[in-house]
């Protein structure tokens, strides 16, 4: 028998090359298998710029996006040292877009001239058409629309004549964007369109199948063509699971959620969006990112979730993407009014050529312009609306058309046409499956319904909008929807009598100071006046019954706990002032008498006579009547004095509280 020594040598395993080994996964799709070979064949020696190229793709769908920028601008020294200038200046092009993304726009313009630099400004090469791409983005982000479209055109024109599918992919998509955004709805979208059969049948590389898609779904999002999105959303989904390119399921995801809110499946959309931004962060995917924090905090704001929504808004505005309009209807939830008007304002300000950014503005510019009382502003921002929905006039847009007409029409005093619009309003929403829309439509179809005498329908109405809000989880809408039914009852069964102390607050020169302090610096200002004014408001047990421009209307039960709400306001400016070198300058006046109380609001006579006092008082004055004082004994003040009240008869005493 043979010894043991004498048996053959185990077989050793085949050395497997790990270039090769990563170049077959990469076209297997195998991306973190690619990633790791082609990182340990980089770590062995030097790769050639192809080799970096793909090493820089599969980390990006390798979730391994961090260093895909640096491998990308590894690749573009080694085409220059092997000669390859063609593909080292669509590199830098291609890296100069990254940068872009990412507001580094300083850093993206010097790639840019490095490209410009190795094949000249003009030629007909597959790298020109990437150079006229980044210079049509360019020249829409700065506003030259002429200059944008004849770039994407030339783009356009490159990459067919070059067959570079990617290229025209791009190009049509950014020309078909920009077509969109100028009015041309039907050429634009034929352009993304054909661009993204392209991109769901396989045509294109995975990377820009990804954007050419997922693009057209945000144009059909943005312009509320929710069923042309969810058909490309279902087709994007299938390429993706098919090519197993794991990046961009993220961002469907957030597509997905995003009609899914708007048929109001807001926890378990928000739950979608949360995932989807977690794993987007790993692919460095900036603006769909940003797309999703945007969109958690508008479903945050109709929940009544303020805070959590100025979170994820703020994110979605470092990432970005305009915090605007939700930011600005989150300030108006909050009873910021003043901010909310300089925030939507401002943003319609920036947008001066794109029709549909502004058609995305101008429906918050309504709602909040009715809430500070400037129907004019309301009315025109509606009519421009409506002149822009023409051109496309999808449902959920045209829904939103009558919403904002209707809401204008009853403001301007003509119930009948606002019930009209409204009533067409609840239709279109329905029709659109948006349960919210259709709850506020319901809710002010049920004013107008009120207003020309039909008090049973207007019940009906308002009933069924507190039911859906209810369902939906609209905290802030339950609430002012309950207090509106609850003004109903007590509108037939007559006013109460009640004996209140009424507080009026109001920032002095608050006009000057807007205008010197710019709309941005003046809307933090404001916002930590009210929130503070709030704060010692609830804690004094008042109730704040309406905001007044810069200020407050409260009630307080007693005179004492009005007095000392108001002195503890003053006292905290003044706090503030010592600490930071400034701080409004706010008057107050009080007085305390009977009054009319209907549901949540009070008028007559009382109320009157404290909003004359508080307009009688100085900056940083507390001035109050002899009853108030009548009923708050020991509270040190000046001398009485007598003053003349616009509509009573008898002069009013009054005296200013040594708060100091």
């Amino acid at each position: 028998m043979p010894s043991m020594s004498d048996s053959p040598p185990p077989p050793t395993a085949l050395t497997v090359d790990p270039l090769v080994a990563g170049r077959e996964a990469l076209v297997r799709h195998a991306w973190q298998e690619a990633f790791e070979q082609l990182s340990q064949a980089d770590r062995d020696g030097p790769l050639a710029g192809n080799d970096l190229e793909a090493l820089a793709l599969a980390a990006f769908f390798g979730a391994h996006a961090q260093g895909e920028l640096g491998i990308k601008e590894r690749a573009f020294k080694a085409y220059e040292a092997e000669g390859n200038e063609l593909r080292a200046a669509y590199l830098a092009l291609d890296i100069a877009r990254a940068y872009g993304y990412e507001g580094k726009y300083s850093i993206a313009s010097a790639w840019k001239r490095r490209a410009e630099r190795i094949i000249g400004p003009d030629g007909e090469t597959y790298a020109h058409g990437y150079l006229a791409l980044i210079g049509s983005e360019t020249a829409r982000a700065t506003g030259d629309v002429d200059a944008a479209l004849a770039l994407a055109e030339r783009a356009v024109d490159i990459g067919t004549r070059s067959a570079d599918a990617d290229l025209k992919a791009y190009a049509m998509t950014n020309l078909g964007i920009l077509k969109i955004a100028s009015g041309a709805m039907s050429d634009g979208f034929a352009l993304m369109e054909e661009a993204s059969i392209a991109a769901v049948n396989g045509e294109l590389s995975p990377f820009t199948s990804g954007v050419t898609a997922c693009r057209l779904i945000g144009q059909c999002r943005d312009l509320t063509d929710y069923r042309r999105a969810s058909e490309w959303i279902e087709a994007t989904e299938k390429y993706c699971d098919g090519q197993s390119v794991s990046g961009f399921p993220g961002v469907c995801r957030v597509h997905r959620a995003e009609v899914a809110a708007v048929s109001g499946a807001w926890e378990a959309a928000e739950r979608d969006l949360e995932r989807a931004t977690i794993e987007l962060g790993a692919y460095n995917a900036t603006p769909p990112q940003a797309d999703g924090f945007y969109a958690i905090g508008d479903i945050r704001r109709l929940r009544g979730d303020f805070a959590g929504a100025e979170v994820a808004l703020r994110e979605a505005h470092a990432r970005g993407r305009s915090p605007q309009p939700a930011l600005a209807l989150v300030r108006l939830g909050e009873g910021k009014i003043k901010a909310a008007a300089a925030a939507i304002n401002a943003a319609l300000d920036e947008e001066t050529w794109d029709r549909w950014a502004r058609a995305r503005l101008l429906p918050a510019q309504v709602e909040i312009a009715l809430a500070g009382g400037d129907t004019a502003r309301a009315r025109t921002a509606a009519d421009e609306l409506a002149s822009i929905v023409v051109g496309y006039p999808s449902p959920a847009l045209e829904a939103g058309r009558h919403t904002a007409h209707g809401r204008v029409f009853l403001a301007e005093g003509d119930a009948p046409a606002a019930a009209r619009e409204l009533r067409a309003a609840v239709k279109g929403w329905r029709e659109v499956g948006a349960p919210y829309e259709v709850a506020r439509a319901r809710a002010a179809l049920s004013r107008a319904l009120r207003a020309v005498g039909n008090e049973d329908e207007a019940e009906l109405e308002l009933q069924a909008a507190l039911d859906e809000f209810r369902r939906l989880g609209a905290r802030v809408d339950v609430e002012s929807t309950e207090r509106e039914l609850r003004d109903a009852e007590d509108r037939r069964s007559g006013p109460v009598s009640t004996r209140k102390t009424f507080m009026f607050t109001d920032v002095v020169g608050s006009t000057n100071l807007a205008e010197a302090l710019g709309d941005r610096a003046w809307e933090r200002l404001l916002r930590w006046h009210d929130d503070t004014l709030r704060k010692h408001v609830a804690d004094g047990g008042g109730e704040i019954v309406n905001p007044t421009g810069d200020g407050f209307f409260v009630a307080f039960d007693s005179a004492r706990s009005g007095i000392d709400c108001a002195i503890s306001i003053q006292r905290a400016l003044a706090e503030h002032r010592d600490s930071t070198g400034f701080a409004l300058s706010v008057r107050m006046g009080l007085h305390t008498a009977e009054a009319n109380q209907r549901g949540t609001d009070y008028s007559g006579t009382a109320v009157h006579v404290a909003a004359r006092v508080a307009a009688l008082a100085g900056g940083g004055e507390i001035l109050a009547t002899s009853d108030t004082f009548a009923e708050a004994p020991h509270v040190p003040t000046t001398a009485a004095r007598s003053a003349s009240i616009k509509g009573v008869a008898a002069p009013v005493s009054v005296a200013t509280v040594a708060w100091s």
